[in-house]
């Protein structure tokens, strides 16, 4: 959905409430967690945010709080939600003049000893069609903790396909922010803990 101003929280929650029943808008629902289907345009992305378990604790909580969403041009609704399979979120993407509001459902849910995170999928209301996985990693053998992005995704609605050039932009421009979002959430928490 596109609109030409930001949506209210009302609005938004109509949304989603009117997503209930939607489904995934494409039929390899999981492939993040195994190979990127043909014909998708695949990005993966990786970032240290440093070192030790508490790291990899701050870390996941950041996960939990969807603090890789926290930069100004999106608006995540609800921060709130549970990272549970089958929980449904909003994304409301400002870019350009304009507004777009995006449904997406988790797929899947990862909580091991050295792996958290998730995979959502686009409802069909949404401009890209595709999957995105957020995933905490804690290398065992260096005590690495790194925050991974893989995302497959094309075009989903004429306006994205019009607008592909700049709408892949965009998608590589989340990910620079989202790895930025992380780093800051970790970061604020070792500072916080510091100063305690």
């Amino acid at each position: 959905m596109f609109l030409f101003s930001a949506p209210d929280t009302q609005a938004v929650e109509r949304f989603l409430d009117d997503r209930e029943d939607d489904h995934f808008s494409y039929p390899e629902v999981g492939a993040t967690a195994d190979e990127p289907p043909p014909g998708y345009n695949v990005d993966h992305n990786r970032l240290l945010l440093g070192t030790g378990r508490d790291m990899f604790e701050r870390a996941k909580q950041a996960v939990r709080e969807w603090k890789m969403f926290d930069f100004p041009w999106i608006r995540l609704v609800s921060d709130e939600t549970p990272i549970e399979t089958g929980r449904t979120v909003a994304i409301i993407a400002e870019h350009l003049g304009f507004y777009s509001v995006n449904a997406a459902r988790i797929v899947y849910t990862i909580d091991e000893p050295d792996r958290f995170g998730f995979a959502y999928g686009t409802l069909t209301e949404h401009a890209e069609i595709g999957e995105e996985r957020f995933l905490i990693e804690f290398d065992a053998e260096t005590g690495n903790v790194w925050y991974d992005l893989f995302a497959f995704s094309r075009p989903g609605s004429t306006l994205a396909w019009v607008g592909y050039p700049i709408s892949r932009y965009f998608q590589k421009e989340f990910a620079v922010e989202s790895k930025a979002a992380m780093l800051r959430a970790v970061t604020e928490r070792v500072t916080a803990q510091n100063n305690d």
